[in-house]
């Protein structure tokens, strides 16, 4: 969704060389500069942050401000590993996650007229993404077995705890063990399952606070699930704003948010943290509508273009298909360089 008031001359702040030609798919026809400086600036131009950058000093007031961060099906394979993604989001008024004010999704979802049509591809596209097993970024090969003598699971999905997402979007607990012990307190008698973020398992983001104690309050453990997969054998996600609670809601599941992530509020999720603001009902297809028809920027894999999402899927789906959810070798090795250029090691 690119505003329509945005101006077609596009500062870019302090993107890193690798998002260059994704920032310039998503804008085709508009006038695109990457600056480290904002002293070039003009009036009656675009500005263009990532995710929760503070706006720099000096910025003129008819400078227009627009965010850009990852869509909700971004890749095959992590960000974290610099692969290009397949969507990006871009917000004229805040950011998804940032729970503390309106974003442009928050607008969308409050006031946007759903018609039958709208809703109708809704549904379709949902359809599509379960039966292929699609989340963000579709990693993990074992295929999970549910114990029999399990009546109910609930799953919790761990964050990489330094994440904006949780700054902004979880008022009260912001920790993977104080979720974990939230959930078992509340729940003695369930099977919960914790899956740690992709991110952190491949040690590309720092563990969270005695996250490694997680089986202490858990009764088990998965690494490599693939979480389409591990979605449909569930009962419930509880969670703090992990995207895991959107594609389950996708799925039919039970969601509980301990934070306050885009998809709480509406209606359709059990919310422990409400946000008063977010007063609307919607049905899941408005929901998926909004989120996944209306908001992102779809890109095709070639570079060239902005495609439908409906054409993004076929992309998603045939990338998916052909690398089977592992992280080839070479990747691997990737990741010793930038592990040392972020500082994990």
């Amino acid at each position: 969704m690119i505003p329509i008031e945005m101006y077609k001359v596009l500062y870019v702040y302090r993107f890193p060389y690798w998002k260059w030609p994704v920032v310039k798919q998503c804008f085709p026809g508009h006038e695109v500069h990457f600056i480290e400086k904002v002293d070039v600036v003009r009036p009656c131009t675009t500005l263009i942050l990532w995710g929760m950058c503070a706006v720099p000093e000096g910025i003129d007031e008819q400078v227009h401000v627009l965010r850009m961060e990852d869509g909700f099906l971004r890749s095959v394979g992590l960000g974290a590993d610099l692969i290009r993604p397949v969507s990006w989001i871009a917000d004229a008024v805040g950011i998804y996650y940032d729970a503390t004010r309106v974003s442009g999704l928050e607008e969308l979802l409050a006031s946007c007229e759903f018609d039958g049509v709208l809703t109708a591809r809704a549904t379709a596209l949902r359809s599509r993404i379960v039966a292929s097993s699609l989340t963000k970024y579709n990693v993990g090969t074992d295929q999970w077995q549910r114990p029999a003598n399990a009546k109910r699971v609930i799953l919790v999905p761990g964050q990489v705890e330094s994440d904006a997402s949780l700054t902004y979007g979880a008022p009260g607990v912001r920790t993977n063990i104080g979720l974990l012990k939230a959930v078992r307190a509340a729940n003695p008698d369930a099977y919960l399952l914790y899956k740690p973020h992709p991110d952190v398992l491949a040690r590309l983001r720092a563990e969270g606070q005695l996250e490694r104690d997680a089986i202490e309050w858990c009764d088990q453990v998965l690494t490599n699930a693939a979480m389409g997969d591990l979605l449909l054998q569930v009962d419930e996600v509880h969670l703090l704003t992990s995207l895991t609670g959107f594609e389950a809601l996708l799925r039919g599941k039970q969601v509980t948010c301990y934070g306050q992530p885009f998809y709480s509020g509406w209606g359709l999720t059990t919310d422990m943290a409400p946000l008063e603001r977010r007063s609307r009902k919607l049905t899941l297809d408005e929901l998926v509508a909004g989120v996944l028809i209306k908001y992102p920027l779809y890109l095709s894999r070639d570079g060239k273009k902005l495609i439908a999402p409906e054409q993004s899927l076929d992309e998603l789906s045939s990338w998916h298909a052909k690398s089977g959810g592992t992280t080839p070798l070479w990747r691997k090795f990737i990741r010793v360089f930038l592990r040392r250029i972020i500082g994990v090691r």
